[in-house]
């Protein structure tokens, strides 16, 4: 026999969505503040086990600390120095290599009107731009650069995590009058969240390193920005390899050709195929994977919120989500749903 829901059940379920929906809206308000901040939190989480470490082989908090800031530091500043350069110079060269695109596109219609396909150069040009692939890497680049101004921001605020952190677990005790139950659950949340994320961020760290590599030997222009846009969308599944794949693609085909496009995208599925179905799942586990639809539902929903930062964050900060669903008994059910339904 069917039971209509109660008043009461529903009520809850609008009060809820109510109240996610004045969460979301505040963050996409707050996002100028809420992503340096969400930023710090993923540096400090990645830099966590480093800090713990020198802790347990008795190296003093002030000196751990100061280690990991000058760590960072000389890392941000050689990264801008590099970046900065390779970034201004591609911005300037931008123009010129959407006009030889352009250029390169006119003369394979032409190739193929001589072939006997008749397609019309105005129809191309209003449903497919293949420009608006380097345009878009540009905006992504020049949207973290200005993210990247409020660096002192970002990693003074890290700092400050990193001293919460060490002294966490004595503040539960002291506040809670039974705090084995949160103790065991924030152990396991937090192991996990910072297990997923530096076992991501080092795969991630191998993805740009190779594509660096591959693209300086071929020849292409500005490997370092592609190496880098590499190690960032390594954090999307799937998506995100072949977002990240598509402007150095057709800027090979504008410098030096259909031949070494191709080899670019060959290179780009061989690098992304070994890390990632191989290498990858070994270290981390199918039990820590998304759907692709999830996934897919993250980059629109976290780049919405918060931009183009946003979408480079979107699949750590759902992993964080799901990975708190599984630690927790009465939810465990909407993890089950995230996941890519794979178990280790």
């Amino acid at each position: 026999m069917l039971h209509s829901p109660s008043s009461g059940n529903i009520g809850h379920i609008f009060v809820s969505a109510a109240c996610f929906v004045i969460v979301v809206a505040g963050m996409r308000v707050a996002s100028p503040i809420l992503v340096p901040f969400l930023l710090s939190v993923f540096i400090a989480v990645v830099l966590s086990p480093a800090l713990f470490w020198m802790r347990s082989v008795k190296i003093p908090l002030w000196l751990s600390l100061l280690i990991i800031t000058f760590g960072l530091c000389l890392f941000g500043l050689l990264l801008s120095l590099l970046l900065g350069t390779s970034l201004n110079d591609f911005l300037q060269n931008l123009p010129a290599y959407q006009d030889k695109l352009k250029e390169r596109t006119s003369s394979l219609l032409n190739l193929s009107a001589s072939l006997g396909l008749d397609i019309s150069q105005s129809v191309i040009a209003e449903y497919i731009n293949p420009g608006m692939a380097i345009q878009m890497a540009a905006n992504v680049f020049t949207r973290l650069s200005n993210v990247l101004t409020n660096v002192f921001f970002i990693l003074l605020t890290a700092v400050f995590i990193l001293i919460e952190l060490t002294g966490l677990t004595s503040k539960v005790t002291m506040a809670m009058e039974r705090p084995q139950k949160t103790l065991t659950f924030l152990d396991s949340f937090t192991n996990t969240v910072n297990r997923y994320l530096t076992i991501k961020t080092l795969v991630s760290l191998g993805t740009g390193l190779c594509i660096f590599v591959f693209l300086h030997v071929l020849g292409v222009d500005f490997p370092l920005l592609w190496g880098v846009l590499a190690f960032f969308l390594n954090y999307v599944p799937n998506i995100g390899s072949i977002i990240a794949a598509l402007p150095p693609v057709l800027l090979a085909y504008i410098q030096l050709g259909g031949v070494s496009a191709l080899i670019t995208a060959f290179g780009f599925l061989v690098v992304n195929v070994v890390i990632g179905n191989l290498i990858e799942p070994r270290f981390m586990g199918q039990r820590l994977g998304l759907s692709t639809l999830v996934v897919f539902l993250s980059l629109v929903f976290w780049g919405w919120v918060l931009g183009p930062v946003g979408m480079l964050l979107s699949v750590p900060l759902t992993m964080i989500v799901k990975i708190a669903l599984e630690n927790n008994e009465d939810t465990r059910w909407m993890a089950i749903l995230l996941g890519s339904g794979q178990e280790s």
